[in-house]
């Protein structure tokens, strides 16, 4: 569906549809003004692959002449939003085989939204909870920017497929051993189970410490299942920390795992981030990562309204800019350009940083720009995008297109130099926009989750979206974080690590939070701030606060807490839906619904609150050399008196031994 300018001339207007390259069709641009243009293009099978891209090209044209300026504003053509493709198309069945893996658990080419959906144990305790959690992180990082819905349930029967396909409905997660989750015995799994053991094949039970995966389907075939078991609690942990690193689940096939054996990941460094910019001061955009985790090669671009050539420059969150900072732009432009209005551009997140005339008609190779990068400019989620304002000696006409023969090239040893160093304040709850400081290492073993000694459902869905919500702001090859009840957490854990409570008020694990400064939530649905007091009738709205830990002043304190079950949904909500997430800031966060049923897709059904109610504090302190260094950058003024000073101290020092030495002599 579309519509056009009414000044397009029809016979020399027209719209073509591509896929992957090739064209599918194309018709003219000649409905009356205000009309919507409906047509439907054929794709031809034999031209679908996994990933697909579709090119709608329009070729536009206003005067008799066909020499109007390409950039006349009543040039135009709109793509409706409420167009859409429609698949005809008849499931085939799927092999149950670890070789896919994570298909048919987690399908990447989903026409709809993954469902995962975890069988709860008989009894919860810290080993289930803490595999649950770690699987949960790793299905967030494979998700990415997919979305995914996540339940659980009581029992196999309560988990159906009512997808496009019985695998795309719901997939069942069954992690424990067979004492744990007594529903195995109603599943037909390739290995029995006897006694509340797993059997292998010659009828003997396995060895505590062997993890054993498994791919079945529930009965009736209409939902994928995912056994992650043992006969003990070690080879459970094992079983699920196989598929949680992704150097190890590589090597998987067959329908069923016994994980027997398995390396321990090194942990990263805390400033290690892959999606992040590298930690050396100088480094090239070949260092830098493409969205497909492919090293970034020379880019061209062709046309005179080419688009922008845009890369990640995203700053650590800790990172703190001093000095000086540039880019070395090394770039290359083809001849034919008309040199009085044809530049390169460089903007950082879409502000204009310099611009430089292209002045060769006979173009130009590996030319070079220095670029001064604003310290206080570059973020988390900067862009740095390079811009070929190009235009050709000759206007287009309809016999001929005079601007494909342009071009520019940024050439991947385009190099950056950075002066840095790590300053991180908190309470912020902007830093967890990124993941930090939970993050940090990146595999996530800093952080440590507490909730009530008897979870309730939506104390464990609130744990289910957070650990989603880490996992897709993390990478690494290994998965560490832990997870406890209030009654289990381990005194050295509490003292060491990044801390997450989760649970509503009456039975929050951490209880110095409700005295802590700010907004607080007390007893009989009672709020206060500062020294203002109020009761009311009921508090279904959801809190997230950090805190500096009570028991390291290095580490922070994050409760995801509520008065009711309600209010730990709007928690839930906030860190599913992105955006959500990404607004929130100040050290608390107090999310409500503006009605009884809102809509979760719909972020104009949430209020949010926020409050900056304590004052920041460095969370770790550079290293010495680094703290030396900052102050000399810091006192540069003070330089050149110190030096004087120096030179006059030890040159009085110098005069007091030569005289002591000559009285000696006498």
């Amino acid at each position: 569906r579309f519509r056009h300018s009414p000044a397009l001339y029809a016979t020399r207007s027209n719209l073509t549809v591509l896929i992957n390259g090739v064209s599918v069709g194309s018709i003219p641009l000649n409905r009356q003004e205000g009309e919507i243009g409906n047509v439907l293009f054929k794709i031809p099978i034999d031209q679908l692959r996994n990933y697909n891209q579709i090119t709608i090209a329009a070729l536009q044209n206003n005067s008799p002449t066909c020499t109007q300026d390409p950039y006349d504003p009543s040039l135009w053509t709109e793509i409706l939003p409420d167009s859409k493709i429609v698949f005809d198309f008849e499931p085939q069945p799927v092999s149950l085989d670890f070789n896919r893996y994570p298909y048919p658990i987690f399908d990447d080419l989903s026409l709809e939204p993954n469902q995962i959906t975890y069988l709860l144990p008989k009894e919860i305790n810290d080993n289930w909870l803490t595999s649950t959690a770690r699987f949960q992180a790793s299905l967030g990082r494979l998700a990415d920017y997919r979305p995914l819905k996540t339940s659980l349930v009581k029992s196999v029967k309560e988990a159906s497929g009512t997808g496009i396909n019985r695998f795309s409905g719901n997939r069942l997660v069954i992690i424990g051993t067979p004492e744990q989750q007594p529903e195995l015995k109603s599943l037909k799994l390739p290995l029995p189970v006897a006694n509340n053991q797993i059997i292998d094949a010659k009828e003997k039970a396995l060895p505590p410490d062997v993890g054993v995966l498994m791919l079945t389907s529930t009965p009736g075939n209409q939902a994928a299942v995912l056994v992650a078991t043992g006969n003990g609690p070690e080879g459970v942990a094992k079983a699920v920390q196989f598929l949680v690193q992704s150097q190890d689940r590589q090597i998987g096939t067959s329908q069923v795992i016994l994980v027997e054996k398995l390396d321990e990941v090194p942990t990263p460094a805390p400033r290690d981030w892959p999606d992040y910019l590298p930690l050396e001061p100088t480094f090239k955009v070949s260092d830098l990562k493409t969205p497909y985790n492919q090293p970034i090669e020379d880019i061209t671009v062709r046309g005179s309204d080419s688009p922008p050539i845009t890369i990640n420059f995203r700053a650590l969150p800790d990172d703190k800019f001093e000095g000086d900072n540039y880019m070395n732009l090394i770039y290359s432009y083809s001849p034919q350009i008309n040199p009085k209005t044809s530049v390169v551009e460089v903007k950082l997140d879409g502000i204009a940083l310099i611009g430089k005339k292209l002045t060769s008609i006979d173009g130009g190779t590996r030319e070079s720009l220095r670029i001064a990068l604003p310290n206080d400019k570059i973020t988390p989620y900067s862009k740095i995008q390079v811009d070929f304002r190009l235009d050709a000696r000759e206007r287009r006409s309809c016999s001929k297109v005079t601007d494909q023969q342009l071009w520019g090239t940024l050439h991947s040893d385009t190099n950056f130099q950075l002066q840095r160093t790590s300053v991180a304040k908190v309470p912020d709850l902007g830093l967890l926009k990124t993941g930090y400081p939970f993050a940090a290492p990146q595999d996530l073993s800093n952080t440590v989750i507490v909730l009530p000694k008897d979870p309730s459902t939506s104390v464990l869905m609130t744990l289910l979206k957070f650990t989603n919500r880490l996992g897709r702001l993390s990478k690494a090859e290994s998965i560490q974080l832990s997870v406890y009840t209030k009654d289990s957490l381990p005194t050295e854990e509490r003292s060491d690590h990044h801390l997450v409570g989760i649970g509503t008020q009456e039975k929050f694990p951490f209880p110095e939070i409700l005295s802590s400064s700010g907004l607080k939530l007390k007893d009989f649905l009672t709020r206060q701030r500062s020294d203002s007091q109020i009761k009311t009738w009921s508090d279904h709205d959801g809190v997230i606060k950090e805190i500096i830990s009570p028991w390291n002043k290095e580490r922070v304190l994050l409760a995801l807490i509520a008065q009711t079950e309600k209010g730990l949904d709007k928690v839930q909500y906030l860190l599913n839906q992105d955006p959500l997430f990404y607004q929130i800031k100040g050290d608390t966060v107090l999310i409500s619904a503006n009605s009884e049923n809102p809509n979760i897709y719909e972020q104009n059904s949430y209020n949010m609150e926020f409050f900056q109610e304590k004052r920041k504090r460095q969370l770790e302190k550079p290293e010495l050399t680094q703290q030396i260094f900052n102050f000399i950058i810091r006192s540069w003024l003070m330089l050149a008196p110190a030096i004087i000073a120096a030179t006059m101290i030890s040159y009085g020092v110098i005069q007091f031994y030569l005289q002591k030495m000559a009285r000696d002599r006498n």
